[in-house]
């Protein structure tokens, strides 16, 4: 989980690869709608989130287990998609800098979601506590953070 741009997507593709776990990207579960209205710049709504986060839900009640890249921004996305889960749900908090997730943003290329919109995504922001999520730093090379990531998950398994 996190802000557009802080990795979500090359980390859980990494994870699903060391892991052996299958990854789907929330981005893909987003209505046809939802795309429209970030590709125009427009932030999303509450209304627009609510049947998104209930896709992203379906996707952990039939396909666990399975990684799924999903901004989960606020406490109340994040209770929404545990509570739709049918199971545990384990939160990695992907963290960064507004400086360092503006620079990536900058260079990827195919995203619909463009730069302009991160202010609105670190406005909307509830960073998660402990008792949450693991919140990792994401400055550091892609290996490092998902070594970080699959020890933290191999550890907490039971």
């Amino acid at each position: 989980m996190g802000v557009s741009g802080c990795g979500k997507s090359s980390v859980g593709e990494g994870l699903s690869a060391r892991l052996g776990i299958h990854y789907r990207d929330g981005d893909d579960l987003h209505p046809a709608a939802n795309v429209e209205k970030m590709r125009a710049g427009i932030p999303l709504t509450d209304a627009d989130r609510w049947p998104w986060l209930d896709r992203v839900s379906a996707v952990l009640a039939s396909e666990a287990p399975v990684i799924v890249g999903c901004s989960a921004l606020r406490r109340a996305y994040r209770d929404r998609l545990s509570a739709g889960a049918g199971g545990p749900v384990t939160f990695i908090h992907l963290s960064g800098s507004r400086d360092l997730i503006a620079g990536r943003m900058a260079t990827r290329t195919g995203h619909y979601m463009p730069t302009s919109l991160l202010d609105s995504q670190f406005a909307a922001l509830e960073p998660p506590g402990p008792e949450e999520a693991l919140t990792i730093d994401i400055d550091q090379s892609l290996p490092a953070l998902i070594a970080a990531i699959a020890i933290h998950l191999e550890g907490a398994s039971p």
